[in-house]
């Protein structure tokens, strides 16, 4: 994990999905591949499956900016797929900070949208959030 230099310009911008959030930094830096780290990690070592790291990439892919930026991001909350989901919208919202051009493609992608799905709580007299009791006439 290479160190920031407090000088360098970022855009910064957050991601969500369910109870993920995901604070991402967008620094201006060519490189050969996909340098993103999360959580003081290397990306390909926080998200262990393809299909994790493929949905990290995404917003990067569409935008075609993939060695572009240096990407830094917290992500908490969630699980590990709701995480990466996070990841990618926050990534995209990033990329409309640098360039509006990106717009028409993420948004048609479906990246600029916040997933809003969330687990409904549980309310009182019932055992989950709609289950009730067993109902007894005798």
């Amino acid at each position: 994990m290479a160190k920031i230099n407090k000088d360098n310009k970022y855009f910064e911008a957050v991601g969500r999905r369910k109870t993920s959030v995901a604070r991402v930094r967008l620094f201006s830096e060519k490189n050969s591949s996909p340098n993103i780290s999360v959580n003081q990690k290397p990306y390909a070592v926080y998200f262990p499956t393809a299909e994790l790291k493929r949905i990290a990439e995404d917003g990067f892919k569409i935008a075609r900016a993939e060695k572009e930026y240096k990407v830094v991001a917290k992500i908490s909350g969630g699980g590990i797929h709701s995480q990466a989901e996070a990841l990618r919208h926050g990534v995209s919202r990033a990329l409309l900070l640098v360039d509006q051009n990106h717009r028409k493609l993420l948004k048609s992608a479906g990246f600029l949208k916040r997933d809003p799905r969330m687990k409904e709580r549980r309310k009182f007299g019932l055992k989950k959030a709609r289950k009730a009791p067993q109902w007894a006439k005798r």
